[in-house]
């Protein structure tokens, strides 16, 4: 399928996650951040609001969303699918994502994002809901991968998965480089590995986040989205942005939001340094 829709994508730099609890130092801090990720459901009963029109007029504004359920054997939710583009209009975002999981299957709300059976015919039908999605946006469409703690059966790897997805349609791809970390630590497989067997060059932007030190042997690692981002993680990008240039990389921090934003900061030079580095990278190879 065409990569033309995402190689003329802007590039965006280096961005964080917008919340409300951090607004106040958004603002103070502005020149740090080259963008902003909104998470489209907290405005989808008002997308002209007051809030994302001041956002607006010193960011650029990315529509994230939680509940598209691309994986779903449902059909598509025309009016969730409505409100998603409703808010990307008023943002003018560049493009909007969500996950590749499913989160309501036969009328039931999971209130989660569920991974999906990895198989085929899985793989043409969210391939083609997506390439539905996208078509009704008018802009790209990225899959977002998700932690999981039940690695469900099927008969592909997930990189193979999501390598048969892009194949079926024109979207690109969300890493969240801690769900990798995440998922290698829980389910044991090499990290690295995982991302070089990913299609590349539809990856479109990056997350990156922290999770909570393990308390005790055998426990799994919690993808809370709430620690400080991981030297790993870092070192992840790096790898990327060695292969692929990136549209954006941002900073996602859902929860345990620190006292001082310096920490914040250091994470977004970081960001900019791995990416730097990664760019360098590629001009010599």
């Amino acid at each position: 399928m065409s990569l033309d829709p995402l190689k003329s994508l802007p590039e965006l730099g280096v961005g964080l996650g917008y919340r409300d609890e951090l607004h106040d130092d958004i603002v103070t801090h502005r020149d740090e951040i080259d963008w902003l990720e909104i998470v489209t459901d907290r405005y989808l009963l008002d997308p002209e609001q007051e809030v994302l029109r001041r956002l607006r007029e010193d960011f650029v504004l990315v529509a994230h969303g939680l509940d598209m359920s691309i994986g779903s054997d449902a059909p598509l939710d025309l009016d969730y699918l409505e409100g998603v583009a409703a808010v990307a209009d008023s943002v003018d975002a560049p493009w909007v994502s969500d996950h590749l999981c499913f989160t309501r299957e036969h009328g039931v709300e999971l209130h989660t994002l569920a991974p999906v059976f990895r198989t085929p015919e899985r793989a043409r039908t969210i391939a083609a809901r997506a390439q539905a999605v996208q078509d009704r946006l008018a802009r790209p469409f990225l899959l977002e991968n998700i932690t999981y703690y039940l690695d469900p059966p099927g008969a592909m790897s997930e990189p193979d998965f999501i390598s048969a997805i892009m194949d079926r349609c024109d979207c690109g791809l969300l890493l969240d480089l801690n769900n990798v970390a995440v998922n290698s630590a829980n389910h044991g497989f090499d990290p690295y590995a995982y991302v070089d067997a990913l299609p590349l060059d539809r990856v479109v932007q990056v997350h990156l986040a922290g999770a909570a030190p393990v308390a005790h042997d055998g426990m799994p690692v919690i993808d809370g989205h709430d620690w400080a981002v991981t030297d790993q993680v870092f070192n992840l990008l790096e790898h990327v942005a060695r292969r692929h240039q990136l549209k954006g990389a941002m900073i996602e921090r859902d929860q345990n939001f620190p006292s001082d934003f310096g920490e914040l900061s250091d994470e977004l030079r970081r960001t900019r340094t791995a990416l730097a580095t990664g760019v360098e990278a590629r001009s010599v190879s």
